[in-house]
């Protein structure tokens, strides 16, 4: 296989969003931000990510023949499974390697359960046997911005937690809205996402009620006081206009209003993410060191 083959099946813009999501936990912590600490701290997490990509890339070379979007995928028209499923390993070995390294072991812990819980829970247990699998196995993504809060302290647990779980109820919003996109291609494959399985106007409807608990679990860190006002204001405004995406939904469960959700998913979670770090830093003098 070629370079771009092998970085195809990393899933870079995938990693980019871990590492950014492990950037935001350790920024939550940090008095001081130590750029070379966020360096590492992004690269490890890249390196996990890509590892558990490849492994989806691996596992899944079956049912990614048979769908539209996923069939010219290296591993699906024919590249090297066992290349491929040892640079899996050495990957995951080395960003492990930098969490040691640089952190602790915690932050270590929590980059192979992100990659377990996406390469092993998620892709081999889950995908195939239930509507839910990516419920379950969206934890996948909240042990990077746990990574990225125990870089700084691991006693420091508590606003890390937090959103883990607004990461943790962001995932289904977001997927199952990209499962109605791709509905006819999850089908052909026989995977079994929640709108194959109920229709998309059932489906719309557990978006809508989960995003309403993942705009709840969002409020719980100035609920608690333990993020202040421009948290507040920032991410309730975020959350109004996210939710407001729904009502369209509800009426008219097709791909168009499924990809608003889809993209406005995304810049929701972007919102939530800029509004702690503003309020724990932007606001703050002295606490970047440059």
């Amino acid at each position: 296989m070629t370079l771009r083959s092998y970085l195809e099946l990393c899933k870079l813009r995938i990693g980019v969003m871990i590492a950014l999501t492990a950037m935001v936990g350790y920024s939550a912590v940090a008095p001081v931000v130590e750029p070379l600490h966020l360096l590492v701290l992004g690269v490890a997490m890249i390196l996990g990510s890509a590892s558990s990509s490849i492994f989806n890339h691996y596992y899944d070379r079956d049912i990614d023949r048979l769908m539209q979007r996923t069939r010219r995928r290296p591993l699906a028209v024919g590249g090297n499974p066992q290349a491929a499923l040892w640079l899996a390993g050495v990957l995951l070995l080395a960003g492990m390697w930098l969490c040691l390294g640089v952190f602790n072991w915690v932050v270590a812990l929590h980059l192979f359960l992100g990659a377990f819980f996406y390469g092993v829970v998620y892709t081999v247990w889950l995908k195939r046997r239930t509507a839910f699998n990516i419920v379950i196995g969206g934890a996948a993504g909240s042990f990077a911005i746990l990574a990225g809060g125990a870089a700084v302290d691991p006693a420091q647990w508590l606003l890390p937690t937090l959103m883990a779980v607004v990461l943790f109820l962001w995932t289904p919003s977001h997927f199952w809205a990209l499962a109605i996109m791709l509905k006819d291609d999850y089908s052909r494959a026989g995977v079994p996402m929640l709108p194959v399985l109920v229709g998309e106007q059932r489906c719309a409807r557990w978006i809508t009620v989960n995003s309403a608990l993942l705009v709840l679990a969002a409020a719980l860190p100035w609920m608690l006081g333990v993020l202040g006002l421009a948290y507040a204001l920032l991410s309730t405004l975020t959350a109004v206009l996210f939710l407001r995406l729904h009502r369209s939904l509800l009426r008219d469960p097709g791909k168009t209003t499924a990809r608003a959700v889809f993209l406005g998913s995304m810049q929701y979670l972007a919102g939530v993410f800029l509004a702690v770090v503003i309020d724990r830093h932007a606001l703050t003098a002295d606490v970047w060191p440059f």
